[in-house]
Order: C-alpha cells, then structure tokens, then sequence
C-alpha cells in the first residue's frame, strides 16, 4: 500500500504540473513550492523553538486560528510556523501576523518530509482537521515528536472504516492524540481501536465568537440598512443567487437585501445585477446619497462578510445547492436566524442550528420564499430564533482551552 501511496502523491503532482498551464490555483500550487527549502532554510534557524500548524487551505485555517493565538500567548518565546497545502489558503494568508514562519507544505514523499523535519525541527505539530500525510507524521513518530489533531471530524463513509482501509488507519495511530468534534467520531475512533482521544468540540465557535467581539463598523452598509429589517446573503453561488433574485424581484415585505457573492469576478456581479428588477448598487461605488433609495447592496471586495453580519435581520448562507454551504456561525453568533440549502447534512453547526431551532433547511424558491415570509412576519418567532441561533454558538465555546490545557502537558 504504501508504494501505491507514493505513486500515487507522484502522479499527483504530475497532474497539478499539467494542470498550472491553463490553471491559475494549480501554478501557485507549483510556483509556491519552487526553491521552498533555500527559502526555509535562510529563514529558520535550527536551534528557534518552533510550534508547526498544518492546515489544507483556509477553512481549516480559521479553525486551527484560536489555537494558534492561545499558544502565542501561553508561550511567546515559541515561534509559530503555518503551513499550507492549498493556494487557496497560503494566498490569502501568507502574511498573518499570529506566525512566524509562512509555507506551502513540500509535497509528502519520504525525501521532503525529511528534509522539511530537519530543517524546522518543531518541538510540537498541530495538523487541523483533515490532514494525514504518511511520511511526515511517520517521521514526527519516530523522533517522538508530539504530533496532534485538531478539531477532528470522523464520517463512516471514510476510508479509516473500510474494510479496505487497514494502511489508513494504522496511519491514524501515528499521532499522540486526537481532539475531535463530537460523540460520533468518537464512536468512530473506537470502534477501530483507537482511544487516545479528546471530544473538545470544534473551535470554530471559539473563532467567530472572538471575530464578533472586534468587528468593524462600515458607515455605508450602517446607513443603508438603518430602519429596515435586512436579509443579508452570505458566500452565495449561482444556484443560491437564482432563487435570491427572485425573491427580491417579488420582494412584499419591504425589506432591504446585501448579497456577498462567493466570487465577486466582473462578470459574476453583471450577472447577478442583471437578474435584479429593484434598483441595486455595488458597494464599491455607491455613496451616501443614493443609498436610501436603494433596495439592493451588492459587496464585490472580500474580508468584510463577517462583520456585516451585525446589520441583518435574517441571513441566508449559499453553497446549500452544490457540495455544501459556507460558514454558518459567523451569521449566528449576530442573533440572526440562519437559512441554507439542502446539502448540509455533513456540516455539523448546520445540524446543530437546525436541532436549537435557530437554523433553517430550504429545498426550492418556495421554501425558501415561505420560510422568510414566516419568519419576517413573526417578530417573536424571528427574534426566538435568532437567539437560539447565538445561544447555539454559545454552547459550543470552549474547545481552545481544552486543547491547549492537554497538549501542552503531553
């Protein structure tokens, strides 16, 4: 097995070379990791004290950020390297303030993990999430370095719990331990034999309660939704934007709407203002005297969703029609009742929303046009759900603590 692994993370590379032609993602994937290790090795001094993040791209990013900020302050003489796989997640995050050191993580052959080790010799190692490559925590193994997960999530339909997964899952006995998100992936882990686990929670909830503490405030989106209930469309694809655009075609209540497209490229918002019947400004031109007689605010910069979160009344996540929707919590936390699409069954907050009665599940136009409609003409009902919504948030603070209370005592 472990030969087709290494033909296979090969042929990988093979594919994402082909692919950087005519591929933006796929040459920063490349163009990332060219010269990597004359770059690490003129940046780090062996004898630094080093504490190793690894997360695929950003999501898992904002996952492992309370963690990270935590170590920073229980130990500042530690530097922090933060690594990444994704360009998605590097690109964005290259110059985070919370790390010492920033890099695409070499690709996992036994020649690079070796190299990377040697020339970073961390004394601890943090993977988030969904991170598992064979030679780099074979090595971390064998030099006795601690090596954990965070905010772990365990499905039955994962190869660990195959009966053809038997290389994988003695991968997973390479870590010192696991912190995992809830009572079903510790069901999971257990019944492969595996117990050297903590059911922590997930640490997003630690992340978006720290982010509504410090949100910025935004004159123009303030002024615009002053004295309006406000349904506020966050990370939408094409899919969710249809049926968006109809409902403000249609709009009976009143209401005033911003949408933050998940792409904001030109012709994404041409279309999307094309669809839209009630006058609509972008944010990066509007200005303040035409933002009262303005029904529709479009946001095409990125970084500031989660701070408009403040100025709704309703939200609406997207992603629900395709493979699965965005951040849920970041809404949530705002008192707000939380709407998405039907592909949310793998998104545990979703779940856990749904459950509180604080989230919503829509499957067309119509459900989605009723359940705003219910909910905007209820104040009770729409203020209710709105708090069970944070309430949920709140419940589920309190897996940063845990971590680092266990890991830094192992």
């Amino acid at each position: 097995m472990l030969l087709l692994y290494n033909i296979a993370i090969r042929l990988y590379y093979l594919f994402i070379l082909f692919a950087s032609l005519f591929n933006k993602k796929a040459r920063f994937w490349i163009k990332g990791r060219k010269g990597l290790f004359k770059q690490i090795r003129s940046l780090i001094d062996h004898n630094t004290k080093l504490i190793w993040f690894h997360c695929s791209s950003l999501g898992e990013f904002e996952q492992g950020r309370p963690v990270i900020e935590k170590i920073r302050e229980e130990l500042p003489e530690r530097k922090i390297l933060l690594t990444f796989f994704s360009p998605s997640g590097y690109e964005i995050r290259k110059n985070y303030p919370g790390a010492d050191y920033i890099f695409y993580l070499p690709l996992d052959t036994r020649k690079n993990a070796k190299k990377f080790l040697n020339l970073t010799s961390p004394e601890i190692v943090f993977f988030i999430k969904y991170e598992y490559w064979y030679h780099y925590l074979s090595i971390l193994k064998k030099r006795n370095i601690n090596t954990f997960l965070i905010s772990g999530k365990f499905r039955p339909d994962q190869i660990f719990f195959r009966k053809y997964g038997k290389w994988f899952r003695e991968m997973l006995r390479l870590f010192n331990h696991f912190f995992i998100q809830d009572d079903e992936s510790a069901s999971l882990l257990k019944s492969i034999g595996i117990e050297n686990f903590t059911v922590s929670g997930d640490t997003r909830f630690d992340r978006v309660f720290a982010i509504a503490q410090k949100v910025s405030d935004f004159a123009l989106i303030r002024n615009f939704t002053a004295g309006h209930q406000v349904l506020i469309a966050g990370s939408t694809w094409p899919e969710d934007e249809k049926i968006i655009a109809r409902f403000i075609n249609e709009n009976k209540h009143g209401l005033k709407f911003i949408i933050v497209p998940h792409e904001i490229h030109e012709r994404n918002i041409r279309i999307l203002l094309e669809m839209i019947q009630l006058k609509t400004i972008r944010y990066t031109s509007a200005d303040q005297k035409e933002i009262h007689n303005t029904d529709v605010m479009i946001i095409d910069t990125i970084g500031i969703l989660s701070s408009i979160y403040q100025y709704g009344s309703i939200t609406y996540i997207g992603g629900g029609f395709g493979k699965g929707i965005h951040n849920t919590l970041e809404a949530a936390i705002f008192n707000m009742p939380v709407i998405f699409g039907p592909n949310y069954k793998k998104f545990r907050e979703a779940v856990g929303l749904i459950s509180h009665h604080g989230g919503f599940s829509v499957n067309d136009y119509q459900s989605f046009s009723e359940t705003i409609t219910r909910l905007i003409s209820n104040k009770n009902l729409l203020n209710t759900a709105g708090e069970n919504a944070r309430t949920y948030v709140m419940s589920g603070l309190g897996a940063t603590n845990k971590i680092i209370s266990i890991a830094l005592t192992k």
